[in-house]
């Protein structure tokens, strides 16, 4: 080759060289804070993904990621105590951002920074998403179970459901995805149909009224919220798998979502099998169960004016109840009460769901709309609709223990319009109206006498907020009334059997007003106050028969009426720093008229008032009946959070709760014992290479939960005294490893670590057996 040539190829091939170095040479600049604090977070690790390089944020929050070239960048960003975030960025020029982290300490619920207007003058708390993904075989209330305040109303090993500040059932709303769940919620013995895999957060609200969000939840009620689908042009999405050595329990989720300028789409889906679970000395026969779980979510938006949601998801679960409670008589029913391990106990292991067992199908699809006149004036238009499909199954003579005893079938339509305006002063006014229909049948080939009644249902609300957010002050106030008429067509409990129908129309309604006082940037104090209006549900009016998920006959009162509640909570939030955290909630509550499901009461032979158990064709069971009373539900819940070296991070609840029949002059039956919960972590924070990956966040933690025995209670008003005081413990280990386009989380988890023989007070099966004992959790997660 001629000098002259190579002269006019290094004279051509120079310009693009020199354009490619200087292409690398941009950075990013950022700083990063807690949501929560609004303090800078120091040793936080910012990853380019593509490279697998990155750097830590200093004592003041500060980072730099420099010689970058121009291009797709993804920055992995995470900190112990925090949910992980990534970042997509587009790098057409040196960058600045800022980053906000929502803490999460020790990865269980601790209060976000940023709420709704809802919630925000409400005692909240949160679980990330991370937490969900890192539980993935945990059920709704078992995510939650740990947080002061909550607990779980239990039918063994397979049926929960969250039990805030002692409510539950009719009186704890949980809201879905926007929609309030429908369903059989009345039952003990009834699970929330939802699979909390498909939430991107749950918010427990322990505040005196959340006015927006329905009447009768006097107080309490659980949110299911997916975030919106990020503006990033690729797929992503993930695998979780965890393996349960209890039960030998597999779990698969999968999640899918990608943005497009058509259609923003994400899908979820969840499938778990297991067989019985086991106590530390024997196997609890028919308490397997299975699950199949799907839902769907598009997202559109027109130049920032309108906003549609639409979602969809499906819930399919079959479940057995433990084939020990179910007994032919009486003496057989005082016999189990006393035995040490349940009648009907085999030494084998089964992956078969037999009858007693339940089988329950819950579909709901949404629409929303949200159209923004200007930034200052938003409307909101909502239509939802929802069927619940639930089969009961009894051991029955002559092969039809395959026809079901209960089959509901239930419909739900749900309309809402909501009216925001946001004042230039910081004033915020709310306006909305609800209509909640529902149509309940029995199917009639059961040959059975149905549990609840045939009805249709109408509800309609109308509710509005006022509020207004000062740097130092913060106040609301809220009102809202509701009409319900209920048509009932109930047969007949005597002979001849016959319809009776009633026709009942109620009108309740609410208020809340609330201060908080930002006493500083690391202080507040919030007092909340809230009345609260609830009618009779129609279980606790017409219900009259075997409740198999508890293994108890069920008898409604048709004169109940409206029960009043006012509570009043104080709420002391102290963060001094990043590096230590306290919050305490004092709270009381008055009902009257408050209905209560207890055992129902007769004169035996020998003229001494006793606890009923009645024997029928189906076998002997305890009997329970609703009745009305006047209450005090008081108590308070502290939570601390305290971290040492950027790498250690320690967790204390404790809740204490009382509750009190002041007419009758008796403690209130079936209140949660006292509990105390801690945890302590260890983070590796240095990152260790290894060939085309990197392992980051390895993490050790040990934690310990206590209940106390319940003392508050007369040995006489239950058919079984309260179980003694249990202490377990608890174990965990994980790892992250990160390659260029995915990331692998590797985690083991024990439960009962020392296989502790216990019964929970709050678990009906805890007539029949013990608690499940130990069990190891082992997943995986696949990001991409």
């Amino acid at each position: 080759m001629s000098n002259n040539l190579k002269l006019l190829l290094f004279a051509c091939l120079f310009p693009l060289v020199n354009f490619q170095a200087q292409n690398c040479n941009y950075s990013i600049k950022g700083r990063v804070f807690d949501e929560g604090t609004s303090l800078p977070l120091s040793f936080v690790n910012i990853l380019i993904q593509e490279k697998l390089t990155g750097t830590t944020s200093d004592e003041d929050g500060y980072f730099v990621l420099d010689k970058l070239c121009l291009g797709e960048i993804h920055l992995v960003v995470s900190h112990i105590g925090c949910d992980p975030k990534k970042i997509h960025i587009e790098l057409i020029r040196d960058t600045t951002i800022r980053i906000l982290m929502p803490h999460t300490v020790l990865g269980t619920i601790t209060v976000e920074g940023k709420q709704t207007d809802n919630i925000n003058f409400q005692a909240n708390s949160s679980v990330s998403r991370s937490t969900i993904e890192n539980n993935s075989n945990k059920t709704l209330g078992g995510l939650i179970e740990n947080e002061s305040g909550v607990n779980l109303m239990k039918n063994g090993s397979g049926i929960s459901k969250p039990v805030v500040h002692g409510l539950y059932g009719n009186r704890l709303t949980i809201i879905n995805n926007e929609i309030i769940q429908s369903g059989q919620v009345w039952g003990n013995g009834h699970a929330p149909e939802i699979d909390p895999l498909s939430a991107d957060k749950i918010t427990v609200v322990k505040g005196a009224s959340a006015i927006e969000y329905g009447a009768g939840n006097l107080g309490s009620i659980v949110l299911l919220e997916q975030k919106k689908i990020e503006k990033e042009p690729h797929l992503h999405g993930q695998l979780n798998y965890a393996y349960e050595t209890n039960g030998k329990g597999n779990n698969l989720n999968l999640r899918l979502e990608k943005y497009s300028r058509f259609f923003a789409w994400r899908i979820n889906g969840t499938l778990k099998k297991y067989g019985d679970k086991k106590t530390p000395t024997y196997f609890l026969n028919n308490t397997g169960y299975e699950e199949a779980n799907f839902s769907v979510n598009l997202q559109k938006s027109w130049r920032e004016k309108l906003f549609l949601d639409i979602y969809g998801s499906t819930f399919n679960t079959n479940l057995g109840i433990l084939r020990g409670a179910h007994v032919g008589n009486i003496n057989d029913v005082n016999n189990a009460f006393k035995a040490e391990i349940p009648h009907l106990t085999d030494s084998i292991f089964r992956n078969d769901i037999d009858a007693p067992k339940q089988k329950i199908h819950h579909h709901l699809a949404k629409i929303k709309l949200k159209y923004f006149l200007n930034e200052d004036n938003i409307i909101t238009f909502l239509v939802s609709g929802q069927l619940n499909h639930r089969k009961e199954f009894d051991v029955r003579r002559r092969g039809r223990s395959e026809i079901p005893s209960v089959d509901l079938l239930q419909y739900t339509y749900n309309t809402e319009l909501k009216y925001t305006y946001s004042f230039k002063n910081s004033w915020k006014f709310k306006f909305g109206n609800q209509n909640i229909i529902t149509k309940n049948t029995n199917d009639p080939s059961t040959g059975i006498l149905p549990l609840i009644p045939d009805y249709n249902n109408w509800k309609n609300g109308l509710f509005s907020t006022l509020s207004r957010n000062k740097k130092k002050t913060d106040f609301k106030i809220g009102f809202r009334y509701d009409a319900e008429q209920q048509k009932v067509a109930k047969i007949s409990n005597d002979l001849p059997r016959r319809i009776i129908r009633y026709e009942n129309n109620f009108h309740n309604i609410s208020g809340l007003s609330s201060i908080k006082f930002n006493i500083s940037t690391k202080q507040s104090l919030t007092i909340n106050s809230g009345y609260s209006e609830r009618n009779p549900g129609i279980n606790e009016l017409y219900s009259f028969g075997l409740h198999q998920g508890v293994s108890g006959l069920e008898e409604g009162t048709v004169t109940l009426e409206n029960e009043n509640a006012l509570k009043n909570t104080l709420e002391y939030r102290w963060y001094p720093s990043s590096n230590f955290s306290i919050n305490t909630l004092v709270y009381h509550q008055h009902f009257n008229g408050f209905i209560n499901l207890i055992p129902k009461q007769k004169v035996n032979a020998e003229g001494e008032l006793v606890n009923e158990i009645r024997t029928t064709i189906r076998g002997a069971f305890p009997v329970f009946k609703y009745q009305q009373t006047d209450v005090n539900i008081y108590g308070f819940d502290i939570s601390t959070q305290f971290s040492a070296d950027n790498s250690i991070f320690g967790l204390i609840k404790y809740s204490f709760l009382r509750g009190q029949d002041i007419k009758n002059e008796i403690p209130l039956i079936y209140m949660p014992p006292n509990s105390l919960f801690g945890s302590l972590k260890y983070q590796i924070t240095k990152s260790k290479r290894l060939n085309k990956g990197k392992f980051e966040n390895t993490e050790i933690e040990i934690n310990n939960r206590f209940v106390f025995e319940q003392k508050n209670i007369i040995i006489d008003q239950d058919f079984v005294a309260p179980p003694s005081a249990y202490n377990l413990f608890g174990f965990k280990l994980s790892t992250n490893l990160i390659f260029r386009h995915y990331k692998l989380r590797f985690s083991v988890n024990s439960n009962n670590l020392f296989n502790v023989s216990y019964r929970d007070y709050l678990n009906r099966q805890r007539y029949f057996s013990d608690d499940i004992g130990r069990s190891l959790t082992f997943g995986i997660n696949f990001k991409f």
